[in-house]
């Protein structure tokens, strides 16, 4: 067993983006600051945010997905065939103003507006096919600057297939197998070249499943005329056929209900928002037994979330790490507040499979709303503090 796959803490990929270089993203793409320039500035930001995972000890890294503007590109810009807008990076911004802004609700948007692919709901233009290995690029400059194990996010076939119009695209794709069959190999051949370079941590980025015990979801999969269940049974399929025969490499997969922030305008503090609601019970016992991941990462900050009993469907074997840590206050939670939690999800679920970390990703640099980077560290550092407490450190070290 790596060592990798039995790690009791974990982060889900994003970090707290410098706010000098959220600016920097937003001026490229409003055209007054060069690719290249702004490519330094990630380069210099990813040195510096790797060398602080290191110093505090986290056991694996991420470059914060500082030259993301959005966590869905790692497959939407690796790939041409969607029919897009003139201006992509552009689209970004407008797609921020889009978002409704009320705090502690639903942030609703318009899905089906012209935007990015996957973060809006897209028509192709013709077959999609690989032209840039966006998490690839990634993971070969952090792997060079890190000394321990490097994690890389890609992002589910469930949500890709989501947010494919394909209603307007039948004269491309005859039907949505059709699609998905072309994302999966796409997404094997990235695996793949990620896998040749080194990388041994995979995670899959699937916020796409909780729409299965979402009232509104499921309403619009319905209103379109699909089937959530032929949906759901099509979407685990895919998923595993992703990672399926890639031996010792570690694949997470990470489940959560959105992680759209707002803003207090009178203080300036970091406020909650979701995209659905519903706890894992609906779906629970054909997902986790279904799912072929080494470890599941799930959200569990809020009442949101439910409780811990559908914990008992994740297999022998299989590491459930427990998103316990909010990226949506800047309170950080209390060692006694974690290890109560943890001790009530062991109930359901052996300690010696379970993990923490923060519910969702801390933002990247795609939107000005995340979390003071001090605080995220303060965060990070309970989490490690709480692994040392319950397990006797995080379980892991370089692969």
């Amino acid at each position: 067993m790596l060592p990798l796959r039995a790690l009791r803490v974990d982060q889900v990929g994003s970090l707290a983006g410098p706010p000098a270089l959220h600016a920097l993203v937003e001026d490229n793409a409003l055209g007054k600051v060069s690719d290249a320039e702004l490519s330094r500035a990630q380069d210099d930001a990813i040195r510096q945010v790797i060398l602080k995972q290191e110093a505090i000890g986290f056991p694996v890294l991420t470059d914060g997905e500082f030259r993301r503007r959005n966590f869905q590109e790692s497959f939407g810009a690796a790939v041409s065939g969607y029919d897009l807008p003139a201006d992509v990076k552009r689209s970004y911004i407008e797609r921020q103003n889009e978002i409704t802004k009320e705090a502690f609700q639903r942030a609703e948007q318009a899905f089906d507006a012209a935007g990015p692919a996957i973060a809006h709901r897209t028509p192709v233009r013709e077959r999609l096919k690989l032209v840039r290995n966006v998490p690839l690029e990634e993971y070969k400059f952090s792997a060079s600057v890190a000394t321990r194990p490097v994690k890389e996010t890609l992002v589910s076939v469930d949500r890709i297939s989501q947010r494919f119009a394909h209603e307007k695209s039948k004269d491309v794709y005859a039907d949505m197998d059709e699609f998905v069959a072309d994302v999966v190999a796409i997404e094997r051949e990235m695996v793949a070249q990620l896998v040749a370079a080194g990388c041994t941590y995979i995670q899959i980025d699937a916020p796409g499943y909780t729409a299965y015990g979402d009232a509104v979801s499921l309403e619009r999969m319905r209103s379109r005329g699909e089937d959530p269940q032929e949906n759901l049974e099509r979407a685990i399929r895919a998923d595993n056929a992703v990672i399926a025969g890639f031996g010792d490499v570690v694949f997470g997969i990470h489940l959560c209900r959105g992680n759209p922030r707002t803003s207090d305008p009178a203080t300036g503090k970091v406020l909650a928002q979701w995209h659905r609601e519903g706890h894992y019970d609906a779906y629970a016992e054909r997902l986790f037994s279904s799912l072929d991941h080494d470890r599941i990462l799930l959200e569990y900050d809020s009442d949101r979330a439910g409780g811990f009993e559908p914990l008992r469907f994740i297999p022998k074997g299989k590491i459930a790490v427990l998103g316990l840590v909010t990226t949506k206050s800047e309170a950080v939670e209390s060692l006694e507040l974690l290890q109560r939690r943890i001790a009530e999800a062991s109930g359901h679920l052996p300690l010696d499979q379970l993990a923490l970390s923060p519910q969702c990703g801390f933002g990247g640099v795609g939107t000005s709303v995340v979390l003071p980077e001090d605080v995220q560290w303060r965060k990070f550092e309970r989490i490690l503090e709480t692994a040392d407490r319950i397990w006797g450190g995080t379980g892991g070290h370089e692969a």
